[in-house]
């Protein structure tokens, strides 16, 4: 049901109409609330550069978190391909679950779940955070030739990541309370 959607539109150098909005909507609500019983939060962003529209869509429920940004010539083509990607996403991810519940199942339920994951952790690295500003901390990543950099944001105290986006721009993460 449409009920248990939130969306949220915004967009850069263009103007977003009644017929767009409406037509996000009727798509998300078919394509992806299948996926999701419970409330689902639906973010969108548009953006037209030179000459072809940038949609960046990202879904939120339950504690999972979807994004997917593609690039077409027009925006209702442009939110589709995010639509699609963000289904791939979704299907792969529940793949991967049911792949490790159906593996641990067979196996014994005392063998530790945590022996089954795919990841691997190869270092851990602890530093001290010390207070400075978002623009800072871009001068600091960038002068150590990382892709992202954690540091405490002087401005709050908060624990903050900066990162370089496949755009070229940077963005930062804080923690929301």
């Amino acid at each position: 049901m449409i009920n248990n959607m939130k969306l949220n539109i915004s967009a850069k150098k263009i103007q977003i109409n009644q017929s767009f909005t409406d037509y996000a909507e009727k798509r998300l609500k078919t394509k992806l609330d299948k996926f999701f019983p419970e409330e689902a939060e639906y973010r969108i962003t548009l953006t037209n550069r030179k000459n072809m529209m940038i949609c960046e869509l990202t879904l939120s429920s339950g504690g999972l978190i979807f994004r997917a940004e593609q690039e077409a010539q027009d925006k209702n083509t442009a939110l589709d391909a995010c639509i699609d990607r963000i289904i791939r996403q979704i299907r792969k991810n529940k793949t991967k679950v049911e792949k490790k519940l159906h593996s641990t199942i067979k196996e014994n339920f005392e063998d530790d779940i945590e022996e089954q994951v795919d990841f691997e952790v190869v270092k851990h690295k602890r530093f001290k955070l010390r207070p400075m500003s978002v623009d800072e901390a871009i001068l600091q990543m960038n002068m150590l030739g990382h892709s992202f950099f954690m540091f405490k944001n002087g401005e709050n105290g908060d624990i903050n990541v900066v990162y370089r986006r496949d755009d070229g721009n940077y963005a930062v993460l804080e923690p929301e309370e």
